[in-house]
């Protein structure tokens, strides 16, 4: 799988040439164009894409509703450069401008909010989002804007909720499909006197899996409160209440991803996690004047999981309860001015949170395991509380009607308050257990951006960022057998970015961005014997070319295509490589280090083609047919192992009988592919680990509007 440096020149090409061929392409407005479209993430306020010197992927309320999406990966992994894979239930992990991972490199927003606090992050954090009944999902790709802090360095994904509706309406949404898939979505709201309006959604899903013992359940309610109840005062308070109960699903071995792909080596519940997230914000906005702004968002959270860690129930079972709350206020000024405006703000978070972990005895038949007894021995338990404090300015101006520039600082503070609670002297060397103590970070934070406009309908964008990554509460004081985590360094990062966007005609939409991204001290685990251990590694480079286009193919067919290509390599990359050496016979340690190799799980090309028809001799059919492409990786640091990748094909079908009733099918993986969402391996064991996907599928489901 041998890759070098001109996979880059086409589409580096492809951004020099365009601006040429292009200059002289003045077109008319469209409402089509997608310079215009409606993007809230950068600054939690209303910005059309034109003002923003950053690449950002939209779905759509309309799309989202076509796609039904099952699974956060099969709305998200429509736009450039994104890659959600589905770990089971709605787990996952992601990748964007980052290796496929469990690394806390990204920031989940609901109306701006983040989901959950710095030092708290999950890899399965989408799940704790109502995806399908959103209003419109953002993904902004790279680090963003300085109104975002920690985590915000491989992409930022918004979730939007829906408005409270003017007058009564009330939808119902049905669902059945393969291996026992059951969902149901209902929403409803109306307005309650003259200025204030509500709306209320509910999800409720269940699955069995397509592999043993791999059933799901989940349960999301939420309700947004829309208000203007004086002159210059509006309001909206979101509610999100979520349960989710998911089953532990293995990785397999070759025979067995061959041969047996249903088989399920964790049986019972084993590897399973039950969630439970609760989220109130409430958004005053008061506007003093038609060039000022005051929005002031105070928010809680209470978050409580309990789990049992699948990939430790073969060195160290256990299972662990984490719970938090957060009580926090996002507080923004914005003042405009002739040519630009100004936005000076400070967000503030306080979390308090316990940790508890019990040592289990696992039961085992074969290669099954079966069964677990509690031991009621604690190896585990710690109170932290964390403090974070950001102010941030960001300022834009436009000098001419063809220039556009913003610039931005941040800077965060965060200190952490750790107690321990065991009591006792800790001599387990392999569960080292950090003396109460009190950790700090801070960080400063610079963005610069540009927009120059080419022609009216063309524009040329750069952006500068820094970003930083703090580490967890469960990295910094939860080690295993690892020692010094409690001086773990904040992953930082350097983005540089330019990119192209614009509209050919009047609805053939395009963009193009190249970025280059250096990330230094990532903290990594790896496999020392039977222990996991925890360090800063060293420093990583993350390039690539993202290319989306939306095009109509005359009046009944529609084109839609996502490519990225992406080099990602180690700079400096320690790792300890710790084995048995039989010829001594002794226990030996190896450090290794991985500069000039390509970084493991990092796909060399992603891609998303769709081909819409809606034709006119029946009106209110929308079929669709979606190819996917994930490439090859490497699946360990040495790249001496590689998985080839894989195509899917997916169809969709929408036939609106009338105005309100609908019925929409889909058959995902129509030619009943073969294929991993995550393949990997630890380094010194040959030995691949498959997590095999969803094989062909068919689901249905009816919707009504009254």
């Amino acid at each position: 799988m041998s890759r070098s440096a001109p996979f880059l020149r086409r589409p580096l090409a492809l951004v020099a040439l365009l601006p040429a061929a292009l200059a002289g392409a003045e077109t008319p407005h469209h409402p089509d164009n997608a310079l215009e479209q409606v993007i809230v993430t950068a600054t939690r306020e209303a910005k059309t894409r034109s003002e923003l010197a950053e690449s950002v992927g939209v779905i759509s309320e309309e799309q989202l509703e076509h796609i039904a999406p099952a699974h956060p990966a099969d709305a998200l992994n429509r736009v450039a450069g994104v890659h959600v894979n589905n770990l089971g239930g709605e787990g996952h992990m992601t990748s964007i401008r980052q290796p496929i991972s469990t690394a806390g490199v990204y920031l989940f927003l609901e109306d701006g909010v983040p989901t959950r606090p710095t030092g708290f992050f999950n890899h399965n954090g989408l799940y704790e989002i109502n995806v399908p009944q959103s209003a419109q999902l953002e993904v902004t790709k790279g680090p963003a804007s300085a109104l975002y802090g920690s985590d915000a360095i491989g992409g930022v994904i918004n979730a939007v909720t829906k408005a409270a509706p003017e007058s009564a309406e009330v939808s119902l949404n049905g669902e059945v499909g393969a291996d026992g898939w059951q969902r149901a979505l209902i929403s409803g709201g109306n307005r309650i006197g003259q200025s204030t309006a509500f709306r209320l959604d509910l999800n409720s899903t269940a699955s069995e899996g397509f592999r043993k013992d791999a059933d799901y359940t989940r349960t999301s309610m939420s309700g947004r409160l829309d208000s203007q109840f004086a002159e210059g005062w509006d309001s909206k308070t979101v509610l999100s209440y979520s349960t989710i109960d998911q089953s532990g699903v293995s990785g397999l071995e070759e025979d067995d991803y061959r041969n047996n792909v249903e088989n399920n080596l964790y049986r019972g519940d084993i590897g399973n996690r039950e969630v439970e997230a609760f989220r109130l914000s409430s958004e005053l906005a008061y506007t003093p004047s038609e060039t000022s702004l005051i929005t002031a968002t105070p928010f809680i959270r209470h978050n409580t999981m309990a789990m049992m860690p699948s990939w430790m129930v073969t060195y160290d079972p256990n299972i662990r309860d984490t719970e938090f709350s957060s009580y926090g206020l996002l507080l923004k000024y914005r003042r405009d001015f002739d040519r630009g405006e100004v936005i000076v703000g400070v967000d503030a978070d306080y979390t308090p949170s316990e940790y508890r972990e019990e040592r289990i005895e696992v039961t085992r038949d074969g290669e099954y395991f079966v069964d677990y007894a509690r031991t009621g021995e604690l190896t585990y338990h710690f109170e932290a509380e964390q403090t974070s404090v950001s102010p941030y300015v960001h300022a834009e101006f436009a000098p001419s009607a063809n220039w556009r520039l913003s610039a931005g600082l941040r800077y965060d503070v965060f200190e952490v308050d750790y107690e321990d609670q065991m009591g006792t002297p800790n001599t387990d060397a392999s569960h080292f257990r950090p003396a109460s103590q009190s950790r700090d970070y801070d960080n400063l934070s610079p963005k610069l951006g540009a927009v120059y406009k080419l022609t009216d309908n063309h524009q040329l964008y750069a952006s500068y960022r820094h970003a930083f990554r703090a580490p967890t509460v469960g990295t910094l004081f939860r080690p295993g057998s690892s020692t010094g985590t409690t001086e773990l360094d904040p992953v930082t990062s350097v983005s540089q970015e330019i990119g192209l966007r614009g509209i050919v005609g009047e609805r053939v939409n395009y963009e193009v961005a190249a970025y280059d991204m250096t990330t230094e001290n990532d903290i990594v685990s790896y496999i020392e014997g039977n222990d996991r251990k925890t360090t800063n590694a060293g420093e990583t480079s993350h390039k690539g070319v993202e290319v989306s286009l939306q095009a109509p193919l005359g009046q009944a067919w529609e084109l839609g295509i996502s490519y990225a290509a992406m080099r990602q390599k180690y700079e400096d990359f320690s790792y300890i490589y710790g084995h048995f050496d039989p010829s001594c016979p002794c226990y030996v340690q190896e450090n290794l280090n991985f500069a000039g190799n390509d970084i493991s799980r990092a796909p060399e090309a992603l891609a998303n083609v769709t081909l819409a028809y809606t034709p006119e001799w029946l009106s209110g059919l929308r079929m669709e047919l979606e190819w996917s492409h994930m490439g090859s990786y490497y699946t360990d640091e040495t790249n001496t192992q590689s998985y080839a990748g894989h195509e899917l094909f997916n169809l969709r079908a929408t036939h609106d009988l009338r105005e309100d009733l609908s019925v929409y099918a889909r058959l995902s993986n129509v030619t009943d592919e073969r294929y991993s969402t995550y393949t990997s391996n630890q380094v010194g064991d040959e030995d691949l680990s498959y997590r095999p996907g969803l094989p062909r599928s068919l689901f249905a489901g009816v919707r009504y509007r009254f």
